[in-house]
């Protein structure tokens, strides 16, 4: 069974730094597209960046692209998200994501099968 788990997340000042980690279990060596997503109270799920396990290719949101940067340790599935220069309007709830397979549309929400609970970033002012 597919779980995720997120870690890492916590509360900075504006222009701080955080890295979230994302432990992906239950491939079995089955080629995944992983994501992060970030929720804030009274907003949609915003997609932040995504990528395909094994491969070089990097996708993120014009909101967070030169300030975060997405890696995996492909040994351990184990995903991260640097997050350099954080600002208040970064402040969400942010979820790992996942579904087997290529995935074209990777900002969509609802193309991604499994997610992780959930790790808290709080950027204040």
């Amino acid at each position: 069974q597919v779980q995720l788990v997120e870690s890492g997340g916590g509360s900075v000042q504006t222009g701080g730094s955080l890295t979230l980690s994302c432990v992906h279990s239950g491939t079995n060596g089955r080629p995944y597209f992983m994501a992060w997503f970030r929720q804030a109270p009274g907003k949609e799920r915003e997609a932040v960046a995504a990528l395909p396990l094994g491969r070089w290719q990097r996708y993120y949101s014009d909101s967070v692209k030169e300030r975060f940067t997405m890696s995996q340790h492909g040994a351990n599935n184990t995903l991260f998200l640097q997050m350099n220069n954080l600002k208040p309007e970064d402040s969400a709830m942010y979820y790992c994501a996942s579904v087997f397979g290529d995935q074209r549309q990777w900002y969509r929400a609802d193309v991604y099968k499994y997610w992780g609970q959930g790790t808290q970033v709080t950027v204040s002012s």
